[in-house]
């Protein structure tokens, strides 16, 4: 068994692998196998690792399953104690991976970690899909450390703090591999958007922790499959995001959250097409919901399983705080201006 296998889902991602995995191996080799899972694809991306680089180990999937499955068929096939998933479009660092391996060694009951995120295009300022380790509020609603909506803070070193966070991101997730089969890995249901969150969640549902080790650092370029405002993007994060909450949260909050968010989907829908004149993310609101009702029971063996796993009564799962009310009606555009109990540091 490796001690730490770095697994890359590609598809199509020739021009990202030329690119950003040069320098994975440089700062990896030491310390991690590197593999490189292909979901499939028609473009040069096979051809490409096996003429330029042979020592990455490479899996070939025989379609393309998506991030969450993807990820699932590839892991099957991984041996090492740890599982470290990375986005193709990642920049890392010199020793990225030192503090986060000694971390996990240290704390056994931390289930998974990732490091600080920022862009590249920006490389002052955290970047979109992690920031500085994840958050929900009582509805659903994710943010971060440093990025709330499409606030996204520049990096001053006020989160280089490591703290215990609620999701840590997909684009680069150290995950212990034991618990991420424990657990039953990704929920290759959701094809891609918001599935590491709903994994953590259900590791959080067991007892166990996640965190950010701000320490490691890498740059993301992001957006690099579906780009924002992308319909089948807005598709999947709301279908994706109601299922999570029909999955994870206990009974006594199920009703409360649904019924709210029922009316903020709607009300987030009509906003797209009014004020915005985004037709396409209007339809995919309203198919994203009706797509949810339709398969909603197809979930409840996985709802029950998962409330038989609960630790507590579920309090402390998501923050206790609207960050759509923290946001847009007390102005609280950055992580640091919420109310201090949000954030539980080391």
């Amino acid at each position: 068994m490796d001690k730490l296998a770095i697994v890359i889902l590609n598809w199509n991602g020739a021009k990202m692998l030329r690119q950003y995995l040069p320098n994975v191996l440089q700062y990896s080799r030491d310390e991690a196998v590197v593999y490189v899972a292909d979901n499939a694809s028609t473009d040069d991306s096979v051809a490409l690792l096996k003429e330029q680089f042979p020592e990455v180990r490479l899996i070939l999937l025989d379609k393309n399953w998506g991030f969450a499955e993807g990820y699932n068929k590839a892991l099957a096939q991984v041996d090492a104690e740890y599982f470290l998933l990375l986005n193709s479009d990642i920049e890392v660092t010199a020793h990225w991976l030192t503090p986060l391996l000694a971390f996990m060694d240290s704390h056994p009951h931390v289930a998974a970690c990732q490091p600080k995120l920022l862009s590249i295009f920006r490389r002052d300022h955290f970047e979109y899909a992690g920031a500085c380790g994840g958050y929900l509020d009582r509805l659903g609603y994710p943010f971060c450390r440093g990025r709330v909506f499409d606030s996204v803070e520049r990096d001053g070193g006020q989160y280089d703090q490591p703290a215990e966070v609620h999701w840590a991101t997909g684009a680069a997730l150290l995950v212990r591999s034991s618990i991420y089969k424990e657990v039953g890995g990704l929920d290759g249901r959701f094809f891609a958007h918001q599935e590491e969150i709903e994994m953590c969640w259900r590791m959080r549902i067991r007892g166990y922790q996640i965190f950010c080790l701000p320490e490691s650092k890498v740059y993301h370029v992001g957006g690099g499959t579906l780009p924002k405002g992308n319909p089948m993007k807005t598709y999947l994060n709301f279908r994706n995001n109601l299922t999570m909450l029909y999955k994870c949260l206990p009974a006594k909050d199920l009703q409360g959250v649904m019924r709210r968010r029922w009316w903020l989907d709607y009300m987030a829908a009509w906003q797209t097409l009014l004020l915005n004149r985004n037709w396409g993310d209007f339809k995919a609101i309203f198919r994203a919901r009706r797509d949810f009702r339709r398969w909603r029971k197809d979930f409840e063996a996985d709802r029950r399983q998962i409330a038989q796993s609960r630790v507590g009564d579920g309090s402390a799962e998501c923050v206790p705080l609207s960050i759509l009310w923290q946001y847009y009606a007390k102005g609280k555009k950055r992580f640091s201006d919420l109310p201090r109990n949000t954030e539980n540091k080391v």
